[in-house]
């Protein structure tokens, strides 16, 4: 069989899932309360289940009243016992797999269950769901004629008790359907190295004379990889090492600083970007238009939403609305209920809704990702579009960056600190500071009021990071590739104290 008609049948096989995806979004409260009461019959008998009586909840204000709050600190306990005892503690069925996860925040290993349920159910419909919106938006896309490069985590996968546990990319590795791991390149050998370094060599080595129609990974190391791509032929941009790349989904973090950057690596107009938003708790939603970043709501992955407006935020105190109360451009902290056995689950996230018919949604930041010491309340959001701005005025670009308060100290007034790696330096650090300051001041009437006549808060200072700091201090952490990344926003000065004294 030859791969034009490969391609042309598994298009026509994507296709068809296009008709269930209308129908969540015709009834986006039904399937959502549909989703709810399968998760609660399916762990009715479990030891958490038992314990919150499952079995008497009948609606969304029962589960509101029955079932607790959580984040990863109250419900560890159970994932520990699940994981130790192999017993039906949070989920019915026996979870083999578990993604373990310690980011950048702390350095306690986290290990989120990852149930067969939402392996196939969840992730796996996800990248279905993902090539089919694409499929359907560009109907002379030739994806399947050649092979998605796929730049996965950098852990393999470990065995503990009968359980396995790693990287989640690790973990949809080894569980891949052999179609759509013969699709992929690397090969699974490769793409679960764990030394970045020499896994970055070994994937060159390996797709450079391959047909790559696509791409996929996080930003930040997927730009590394093209840049090293580069080095190693010794060709001006990507398209001239692979002529029919048609499309990057990219997820993890924002794009916006990076996509001048990948504009340049592949210059071409019809080239599309396709962001995901998916974490090691599920796969939550797709970029559903080619020319718009705002992400779909998949509302029938097995998992149950709920939100916590952010000006009303207190952690596990905190009161909730469902999908039928949310409004547009209003900060969420994002609470799940999953079929791996996630129970009103605060995952840490926070969204705003751009849209109410369909439900799309943008990603903000993180409940703890903020600098709010001194009320000026910025988030990841805004720091981005400002960054964005003030780059623009400069013809600047960043490679990476963090950001945290100065605090008052005798006679000097308080301000933010930028440790920013540049790319490309801006012509001038003063203008770059006084548009960023103005972009901020602009988007954000809290840091406004706190920057009125430097009477709380001063202009931001700019400190130049050394060639590779990030990267290096990352490397020294052991957190190089996949999913880690660098911290961004701080209430306090940690990290940015940390990062900017490591030496090389």
């Amino acid at each position: 069989m030859t791969l034009p008609i490969i391609n042309s049948i598994i298009s026509w096989f994507l296709k068809k899932r296009k008709h269930q995806i209308e129908l969540f979004l015709k009834y986006p409260v039904e399937v959502q309360n549909e989703q709810l009461i399968k998760l609660l019959t399916a762990a009715k008998k479990t030891s958490y289940g038992k314990k919150h009586h499952f079995k008497k909840i009948k609606n969304y204000q029962d589960f509101k009243t029955r079932v607790p709050l959580v984040n990863y600190e109250a419900l560890s306990p159970y994932i520990e016992k699940q994981r130790t005892t192999n017993k039906s503690v949070l989920w019915d069925n026996k979870i083999k797999w578990y993604a373990k996860s310690s980011g950048t925040t702390n350095a306690k290993s986290k290990f989120i269950p990852v149930s067969e349920d939402a392996i196939k159910l969840c992730h796996f419909k996800g990248g279905k769901d993902m090539l089919t919106l694409f499929c359907n938006n560009n109907e002379d896309a030739k994806l399947f004629t050649g092979k998605n490069l796929r730049l996965g985590g950098s852990s393999a996968v470990y065995e503990d008790n009968d359980a396995y546990f790693g990287d989640l990319s690790a973990i949809i590795i080894e569980n891949l359907p052999l179609w759509a791991d013969m699709s992929s390149a690397p090969k699974q050998e490769t793409a679960l190295m764990s030394e970045w370094e020499s896994k970055m060599d070994a994937i060159i080595k390996e797709t450079v004379g391959e047909n790559i129609t696509s791409l996929a990974g996080v930003p930040s190391w997927m730009l590394v990889l093209l840049e090293r791509v580069l080095l190693h032929t010794g060709k001006k941009n990507i398209l001239e090492v692979w002529p029919n790349l048609e499309v990057y989904f990219h997820g993890g973090v924002n794009f916006s600083p990076y996509k001048e950057q990948y504009k340049k690596l592949i210059p071409s107009d019809k080239f599309k970007y396709y962001e995901t938003y998916n974490a090691s708790e599920g796969f939550f939603a797709i970029q559903d238009q080619n020319h718009s970043s705002d992400l779909l709501l998949m509302l029938d992955y097995g998992i149950f939403y709920e939100f916590i407006p952010m000006d009303e935020y207190r952690s596990v105190h905190s009161k909730t609305i469902s999908l039928s109360e949310v409004e547009i451009d209003k900060n969420y902290a994002l609470v799940i209920t999953t079929n791996a056995g996630l129970w009103r689950y605060i995952i840490g996230d926070t969204i705003k809704f751009t849209s109410l018919k369909p439900h799309r949604i943008r990603i903000t930041g993180r409940t703890k990702h903020f600098i709010n010491a001194f009320g000026e309340e910025l988030i990841i959001e805004n720091a981005e579009e400002a960054l964005k701005h003030a780059c623009a005025k400069t013809q600047a670009q960043i490679k990476d960056y963090t950001a945290a308060p100065v605090f008052m100290q005798e006679n000097n007034k308080a301000r933010h600190e930028w440790l920013i790696e540049f790319d490309t330096s801006p012509n001038s650090i003063e203008i770059f500071s006084t548009e960023l300051d103005n972009a901020l001041k602009k988007i954000n009437s809290d840091y406004e009021a706190k920057r009125y006549k430097d009477m709380t808060l001063i202009k931001p200072l700019i400190t130049i990071a050394q060639k590779d700091l990030f990267h290096d201090w990352l490397k020294s952490k052991n957190k190089l590739g996949g999913q880690h990344k660098v911290p961004r926003l701080f209430n306090d000065r940690t990290f940015i104290d940390e990062i900017g004294k490591f030496k090389h």
